[in-house]
């Protein structure tokens, strides 16, 4: 059965959505109470009428960049011998619906559709096989980059951390199969990115490990595990959709700073 984890506004409850639709309160905290233990609740009522909010706050926000070969090339970038790991800011994370910003400071800031993987557990020096059993699931995310600002500076701090870069949700996808999982960015509603976790140049549990292996890595901790070719420039007014597996759609309009 496939089960989706939900975070249920306003109040910010978590829920399960089970395969027929069906939406219960979950009344475990699904980051400390093992997934097998978990006790639900009630029915939540008109569960489609409920808002969404973003599924995790995460502690830390680990980008890895060019895990795509075309991706890289379209760019002009090489391809990487060893993951390239970066941060973001955790202040730049929104949920589903929240407008992503564009900053004065940028004249052009880019989309970059992602499967992002959320972590149950706290893992150190982990082998591939601790770090696939950290693994809560997966979302759709859009690593928001001030491409310019990437290009100047020396580090991606700067350009990947303004506020709204991070947009997440809206359900977390459990028990994923994290070398099949689809991959779709969509702008205005026209397909722009299609990828897919198996071409990835190093997979999830590699790139788990690795980070694992340089930071300790904790409960909600989330991993962006890079996007795919076809990244292009946003505008005031676009809408942003990125979607893993058959998932509702992350979709988040576009406003400039005023």
């Amino acid at each position: 059965m496939t089960m989706q984890l939900l975070r249920l506004g306003p109040e910010g409850f978590y829920a399960l959505r089970d395969d027929s639709g069906k939406v219960r309160y979950l009344h475990s905290d699904p980051f400390v109470d093992p997934p097998g233990s978990w006790e639900l609740g009630r029915v939540v009522v008109d569960a489609e009428q409920v808002p969404l909010l973003v599924p995790v706050h995460p502690g830390k926000i680990v980008g890895i960049g060019r895990n795509y070969v075309n991706h890289a090339k379209e760019l002009d970038n090489p391809i990487p011998e060893e993951p390239l790991v970066f941060l973001k800011a955790q202040s730049s994370v929104i949920g589903p619906s929240a407008p992503v910003i564009l900053p004065p400071e940028s004249a052009r800031v880019d989309f970059e559709g992602e499967i992002a993987v959320i972590l149950k557990q706290e893992l150190y020096r982990a082998d591939r096989e601790q770090a696939e059993r950290a693994v809560l699931g997966v979302t759709a995310a859009c690593d928001v980059t001030a491409r310019d600002l990437q290009r100047k500076d020396a580090t991606f701090a700067r350009a990947k951390s303004f506020d709204t870069f991070c947009p997440l949700g809206p359900s977390i996808l459990l028990n994923p199969p994290l070398d099949e999982l689809r991959l779709t960015t969509r702008i205005n509603g026209e397909i722009r990115q299609q990828g897919n976790s198996r071409d990835m140049i190093f997979d999830i549990p590699a790139l788990i490990s690795y980070v694992s292996n340089i930071m300790s890595l904790l409960p909600g901790d989330v991993i962006l595990t890079g996007t795919p070719e076809g990244v292009g420039p946003l505008r005031a007014g676009d809408t942003i959709e990125v979607q893993v597996q058959d998932l509702t759609p992350l979709s988040n309009p576009v406003e400039q700073q005023s």
